[in-house]
């Protein structure tokens, strides 16, 4: 089966941006994009931002 040309990756919570790279770079892909989503909770009412959740677009790196 092969890989599809555009996948986006997320940097996980105990992952930093410079392992998330190197996962992306070791799977094939090229980093072509970066997008950051704030994460909230609702504590009383009102929300609360968590975490910041990146991601990055990766395309597959011609063979």
């Amino acid at each position: 089966m092969s890989k599809k040309k555009t996948v986006w990756f997320e940097v996980g919570t105990e992952e930093t941006i410079e392992q998330c790279l190197e996962r992306i770079v070791a799977e094939g892909y090229t980093v072509a994009g970066r997008k950051e989503e704030p994460v909230f909770s609702e504590v009383n009412g009102e929300y609360i931002p968590v975490r910041q959740l990146i991601k990055f677009k990766g395309v597959l790196t011609g063979e």
